[in-house]
C-alpha cells in the first residue's frame, strides 16, 4: 500500500485567502484617522511585510489606495474618493463640487476641472466647459502627469502624491504659500491653468479645483485675478467635506 504525501505551503495564501487579506489591508486603511505605514499595516493584521507589501500594491494599481508621501503611507485611492468623501454620508465629491465648477465657470469663462490623485498622475472627474470655442477640451477620465500639471503641482506641494525628484521642497514651498498652482505652457504649448487644493475633513487634499485655457486669456496678471475667486471656491467645498480650517493655504 503506498502513501502519498503533500507537502502544504502555509506561506502561499490560496485564492481566497489573499481577498481576505486584501480585503482587511483595505478595511484598516479606510478606517484609520491618519494614512498608514506598511510595516504598521503589517504588524496591526499579523501578515508578514512581504505579503501586505504585495497586496498593497495590488490595491494600490487599481485605485484603491494610494501613496501621500515619499514615505510610502497610505490613505483611500481615487476610486472610493470618486464615489464618496469620508466622514460626509451619502455625499458624493463630483456632487458636492457641482456649485464651485459652476461658479467658477461663470465667473472665468474658462474650462473647470475637479482633479484627484492617481499613482500616476491627475484623475479628472468632473469638468465645466468653457464658454469659449477655443480651449474646450473634455478632460473627464483622462489622466496626466502631476508635475506638469496645475492639478498635479498641488498635489505634489501637499503632499498627496509623491514628489519626483527634480520637484523640490522650494518648489513645494512657494506653491503651499501661495496657496495655488500654475502650469504655463507644460502639458501642452498655448495652454495654461491654475488649480487650488481642496481638503478633507481631517486636513489631507483629497482634490483640486483648476481653472485652464488658452495661454494667450490666461495671462499672468488675468491668473492674479482668478486667484483669490478660485481658492475661496476650493474653501467652500473643503467646508462641504468637513473641513473648517480657513487659513492661507489651507483652503
Amino acid at each position: 500500500m503506498e502513501l502519498e504525501f503533500h507537502i502544504v505551503d502555509t506561506q502561499t495564501p490560496t485564492g481566497t485567502q489573499s481577498i481576505d487579506r486584501a480585503a482587511q489591508l483595505l478595511v484598516r486603511v479606510v478606517e484609520s484617522a491618519q494614512p498608514l505605514a506598511v510595516g504598521e499595516l503589517a504588524d496591526s493584521t499579523g501578515l508578514p511585510k512581504s505579503t501586505t507589501s504585495r497586496l498593497l500594491a495590488a490595491l494600490e494599481r487599481q485605485g484603491l489606495l494610494q501613496r501621500v508621501d515619499g514615505r510610502g503611507r497610505l490613505r483611500p485611492g481615487p476610486v472610493l474618493l470618486r464615489f464618496a468623501q469620508r466622514d460626509v454620508p451619502e455625499a458624493n465629491l463630483v456632487e458636492l463640487s457641482a456649485p464651485a465648477l459652476r461658479r467658477l465657470a461663470d465667473e472665468s469663462g474658462e474650462t473647470i476641472n475637479l482633479g484627484v490623485p492617481t499613482p500616476v498622475g491627475v484623475e479628472h472627474l468632473a469638468q465645466r466647459d468653457s464658454r469659449h470655442f477655443v480651449g474646450a477640451t473634455n478632460w473627464v477620465g483622462r489622466r496626466v502627469p502631476h508635475d506638469v500639471s496645475a492639478n498635479g503641482k498641488v498635489f505634489l506641494a501637499f503632499g498627496a502624491a509623491p514628489p519626483p525628484t527634480d520637484f523640490d521642497e522650494e518648489q513645494r514651498a512657494a506653491i503651499r504659500a501661495r496657496g495655488y498652482a500654475t502650469a504655463i505652457d507644460e502639458l501642452e504649448h498655448g495652454l495654461s491653468a491654475l488649480a487650488g487644493p481642496v481638503h478633507g475633513a481631517r486636513g489631507d487634499v483629497v482634490a483640486a479645483l483648476s481653472i485652464s485655457g488658452p495661454t494667450h486669456r490666461l495671462t499672468s496678471e488675468r491668473i492674479e485675478h482668478l486667484a483669490p475667486l478660485l481658492l475661496e471656491q476650493c474653501a467652500g467645498l473643503s467646508a462641504r467635506l468637513g473641513h473648517h480650517d480657513v487659513e492661507r493655504g489651507a483652503a
